[in-house]
């Protein structure tokens, strides 16, 4: 992709909160931090602090990547904000990368070849995220499209000889915990993310899937 590096990517939909910075196809600086509902406190003192240990200006980064969901509605909003603001700044193309696209070619760098596995996260308390991949070994290929299912019925997906992968639990299946990485969103964008770069700052909005509900205060 011409004029993508230096590139910014953050994704902020999981309990971590990542930023990385993107040097080239291979190098890269990236910041994680691992604690709930610190996005807002953290996100812009990250980005600054990844920036300065990647030692360039955001005046310098081409693009910025984002992750667009789904995932905790209060971290998707906080992140394509600040990607909005920052691209808005610096007059830079947002490029908006679905999460578990991202999250599955993380993940299948960890496993063999032609194994099934599974992405699961939290929607809520009695729901989850999910969708199945399988990786050939040089193609990642979906098997079943995201989806948002009851957390009871999740077994019903998930079967013996598959590795699951995310950041939550199910009644007798193991799920290993892993959190998406903002690296991963800037490879995503550089691999496959070309036709969705942008400057309609206006109209990109995070993919909910599940509506988004807001809490009445007492």
């Amino acid at each position: 992709m011409n004029k993508f590096f230096p590139n910014l990517s953050i994704e902020t939909t999981g309990e971590m909160c990542s930023v990385a910075v993107m040097l080239d196809e291979k190098v890269f600086v990236e910041l994680n931090h691992l604690q709930k509902h610190i996005h807002s406190q953290k996100l812009i003192d990250m980005v600054d602090a990844v920036l300065l240990q990647a030692g360039i200006k955001i005046a310098e980064v081409k693009s910025v990547a984002v992750s667009m969901g789904p995932g905790s509605f209060t971290g998707l909003r906080i992140g394509v904000a600040a990607a909005k603001g920052l691209a808005f700044g610096c007059s830079l193309p947002i490029i908006p990368i679905p999460t578990f696209d991202a999250f599955a070619l993380q993940v299948s760098e960890s496993i063999p070849a032609k194994k099934v596995f599974n992405l699961i996260t939290n929607a809520s308390i009695d729901d989850v995220y999910c969708a199945k991949y399988v990786w050939s070994g040089d193609k990642l290929e979906t098997l079943n499209q995201l989806e948002l299912i009851k957390r009871d019925m999740l077994n019903k997906f998930l079967l013996d000889e598959e590795i699951n992968f995310g950041n939550t639990f199910a009644d007798g299946a193991e799920i290993r915990n892993v959190q998406i990485r903002a690296s991963y969103i800037g490879r995503w964008a550089y691999l496959f993310g070309s036709d969705l770069l942008t400057f309609d700052y206006d109209n990109l909005e995070p993919n909910y899937i599940k509506q988004f509900v807001g809490k009445v205060p007492k």
